[in-house]
């Protein structure tokens, strides 16, 4: 058992947060928190398949967990919003430099952002009793999309794939069974 959690530490590691975290009694502000994370998982995608650099996934991720604690904090825009605004900036920085037109790995992930974006914030728009489904939909897709980009073993690192995978589908369950 401790050889198959060591070998699958990431897998662990979001079971683990999963049940930390799951529980939220209130639909709507469950709902409104995940939705607001939500355009972060395909965000992570597009900067690293920008940069070129799997190793960047986990730095990201903790970067941008930070950025949406203190948006949190702030409580000035949405995180949903400002993730999806920082996303448009990368595909504006991607269609200068020309990433955008000869990179088939950052058009994938531009699709991807553009597909999960429109679920947050549609699920973010709804009434919570239908949001929770949409945003539910969106984490579950996502955690489908981690498990793709696990098989192919590109844009990410293989760990962050299968953490994300695992953490997802968990999140897109509990979303879908409040």
């Amino acid at each position: 058992m401790i050889r198959w959690i060591l070998r699958r530490w990431p897998a662990a590691a979001a079971v683990a947060l999963a049940v930390l975290t799951a529980g939220g009694s209130d639909t709507s502000s469950t709902v409104t928190a995940m939705g607001e994370i939500l355009p972060i998982l395909p965000l992570l995608y597009v900067l690293v398949a920008k940069l070129r650099k799997r190793a960047a996934s986990w730095p990201i991720l903790i970067g941008g967990s930070a950025v949406l604690f203190g948006l949190k904090l702030l409580d000035v825009v949405s995180p949903a919003v400002f993730f999806v605004l920082v996303a448009l900036l990368v595909f504006l920085w991607g269609a200068i430099d020309g990433d955008l037109r000869r990179s088939r790995e950052l058009q994938l992930q531009a699709l991807g952002m553009v597909g999960f974006g429109v679920l947050a914030l549609v699920g973010l728009a709804v009434d919570p009793d239908l949001g929770r489904y949409i945003v539910g939909a969106g984490w579950l897709l996502h955690g489908i999309w981690d498990f793709v980009h696990l098989h192919r073993d590109k844009t990410v690192a293989r760990s962050y794939a299968e953490w994300c995978g695992v953490l997802d589908i968990l999140i897109g369950l509990e979303l879908m069974l409040l």
